[in-house]
């Protein structure tokens, strides 16, 4: 059996990566492949629990070591529940966030050691890294306009000031420019359509699907 695919989507606040996932997923099913559409913090009944702290409250409520080893837990859940079997059976993972953000969020933006966040990692998930990381990038105060008209209550990080999320969209853009076997940076501050043409096109270059 074809080992399935691990496509991750990344980068910050507004960037439209949510609608973006949705959109690959739905190409390829549609193309018929099989597929699983994820999301991180979340995707696992028991990371979904650990989502609801992470994402709602005061912007302060965690210090950053303390919300990456949260995110891990949720992490070794969500694979070993949910993308590690599909991948297994053969299944293409579409996952709206992954490691990356950790690593922008709370070691960029957050401060944190990135040899820490490395290590843990390389200690909780074996080197686990996605077969292609499409990286949404827009300007910051784009992205939080658009982040801001959406209605839920999940804005504990939209909320932590202009200087975290400068920092969190060049270490996105660093992240990328590190791996550039893995990752590909995609203008977002184009229409829906646009981007998802430049998604597609990333997909069938890098992994030759659909």
């Amino acid at each position: 059996m074809t080992r399935g695919r691990f496509i991750t989507f990344e980068g910050g606040e507004g960037t439209g990566k949510s609608t973006q996932a949705r959109l690959l997923a739905s190409y390829l099913a549609q193309s018929g492949f099989d597929v699983v559409q994820t999301r991180e913090p979340g995707g696992s009944p028991s990371a979904e629990d650990i989502r609801a702290l992470l994402v709602t409250g005061a912007a302060d409520r965690w210090s950053p070591i303390a919300e990456t080893l949260l995110f891990y837990a949720a992490r070794v859940e969500h694979w070993r529940q949910v993308i590690e079997p599909a991948i297994a059976r053969g299944a293409h993972v579409v996952c709206d966030r992954f490691a990356d953000s950790t690593m922008a969020y709370q070691a960029y933006a957050g401060g944190l050691d990135r040899r820490l966040v490395e290590d843990l990692h390389r200690l909780t998930m074996t080197g686990v890294e996605p077969d292609l990381t499409l990286v949404l990038d827009i300007d910051v105060e784009k992205g939080l306009l658009r982040a801001a008209a959406r209605r839920d209550d999940e804005t504990r990080f939209e909320r932590k000031g202009r200087s975290f999320h400068d920092k969190l969209r060049q270490g996105f853009l660093d992240i990328a420019g590190r791996a550039p076997a893995r990752c590909v940076v995609i203008d977002a501050d184009q229409p829906i359509e646009r981007v998802h043409a430049a998604v597609l096109a990333a997909v069938k270059s890098h992994l030759s699907v659909g």
